[in-house]
């Protein structure tokens, strides 16, 4: 028995399989990469700089149409995920899909924050999606985010008047 020899088997092993994926499956191998790394904004930045050399084009955030993970696109992008979005967790990204799935595309920031739970999608979270990109589909961002407070405070008048009248 030989540590090194079982060990550089394995590693060669696992290089060989991953290499592999990454020529074969290159935009569903990155996608996963992404993903796996979704937390580490700098290893995010090297392997986005690593899909525009492989000629992998990858498409920025939208509430509309990403997911939780980085996924890939029918005409062969990536899909920024939403979970890799900072200040935005799991719970929040999975409420989004979930409505999204349930009751339809979100039209504008109004409906976005009047259909989603005031506890799930705080301040915090969707000036976080404003800025990177992810509502752009409802307007600019300097005019979202000028009119977010009033948005806002709408949406919880609305919410709070709802909850006031349940028995």
């Amino acid at each position: 028995y030989g540590f090194n020899k079982s060990h550089s088997a394995a590693y060669a092993l696992v290089t060989y399989r991953t290499a592999y994926l990454k020529a074969n499956y290159p935009k569903e191998f990155m996608a996963a990469v992404l993903t796996i790394e979704r937390d580490n904004t700098d290893k995010i930045v090297e392997y986005v700089a690593e899909c525009k050399n492989m000629g992998i084009s990858v498409l920025p955030p939208e509430i509309n149409q990403s997911y939780s993970d980085f996924t890939v696109t029918r005409d062969g992008a990536i899909r920024f995920g939403l979970s890799a979005i900072k200040n935005v967790g799991e719970g929040a990204v999975e409420r989004i899909i979930v409505e999204r799935e349930k009751t339809g595309p979100y039209v504008d920031l109004f409906d976005f924050c009047s259909r989603l739970d005031s506890k799930v999608t705080n301040k915090k979270i969707v000036e976080s999606l404003i800025r990177c990109g992810a509502a752009d589909a409802f307007g600019s961002r300097s005019q979202l985010m000028a009119v977010l407070p009033q948005v806002m405070d709408l949406t919880a008048q609305i919410q709070k008047q709802s909850d006031s009248s349940q028995m």
